[in-house]
């Protein structure tokens, strides 16, 4: 009973920061349609025009966005998909935005389960990528590989020891949620989430999991990589992108 009602505490907890995530990607856009629609009153005809066009345009985000999050978090795995497949959902999702998404054709091909945890690693880099870059969603030797590529691609300890879901689940934040649900999609098909980082800071250390990535011989955006699997770090000499990785165990 006891590991009933954790596993269930888990969930909710989960599910609210979910459900939060959903909502707060949702807003935007759809506070941007109920302005439109205010303006829409202005008897200027060119005021109005630029009023119709940003309603179409956050329409057109609002209703992108729902759908990839749609399939990210609700398919379950057991048949096709509805509409549009994942790879034009993801290039929906991302146009117009500071980050450009090569979903490769392998990964098309994959069976929709797998594209579903693809698609969440690609909400992962997404996060990350704050400042605009590169994602690339490719297949690895023995799974799903996710290039970030960055000014801002860094995994921090606390999304570190989300990945390895060492985090507690009281202590998962908005912040964390979305690379703990992935790990958690990984763990119940029998896969596990492996990261490598490479820092991006110009001029000073930087700290990842408590190993210095700095490195002055190599230029600012070649850093060493600290590799993660099973909670051991590596330094990788051979500088890369920030890469997600997810394969059978």
């Amino acid at each position: 009973m006891a590991a009933l009602a954790m596993t269930a505490t888990r969930n909710l907890r989960i599910l609210e920061l979910l459900a939060a995530r959903l909502c707060h990607e949702l807003s935007g856009p759809i506070g941007a349609v109920g302005n439109g629609v205010e303006l829409l009153g202005e008897n200027d005809p060119e005021f109005m025009r630029d009023a119709l066009s940003l309603v179409q345009d956050s329409a057109r985000r609002a209703a992108a966005r729902l759908q990839f999050y749609r399939f990210s978090y609700g398919f379950s795995g057991d048949g096709a998909t509805s509409g549009l497949a994942p790879f034009e959902l993801a290039a929906r999702y991302f146009e117009g935005t500071s980050i450009a998404c090569d979903y490769a054709e392998e990964v098309r091909t994959l069976p929709f389960d797998r594209q579903k945890l693809g698609c969440n690693l690609l909400l992962v880099g997404a996060e990350a990528l704050f400042g605009g870059g590169r994602l690339v969603l490719c297949t690895a030797s023995a799974g799903l590989q996710l290039d970030m590529v960055g000014a801002t691609a860094l995994l921090t300890l606390e999304q570190a020891m989300a990945l390895r879901l060492e985090t507690p689940v009281s202590a998962v934040t908005s912040r964390t949620v979305q690379i703990y649900f992935a790990a958690l999609l990984a763990r119940a098909r029998g896969w596990r989430l492996v990261g490598c980082l490479q820092s991006s800071l110009p001029s000073r250390p930087q700290r990842c999991l408590g190993a210095s990535c700095d490195s002055p011989d190599l230029p600012p955006k070649q850093r060493p990589l600290l590799s993660v699997q099973g909670g051991h770090a590596a330094h990788n000499p051979v500088p890369k992108p920030f890469r997600y990785n997810a394969f059978r165990r």
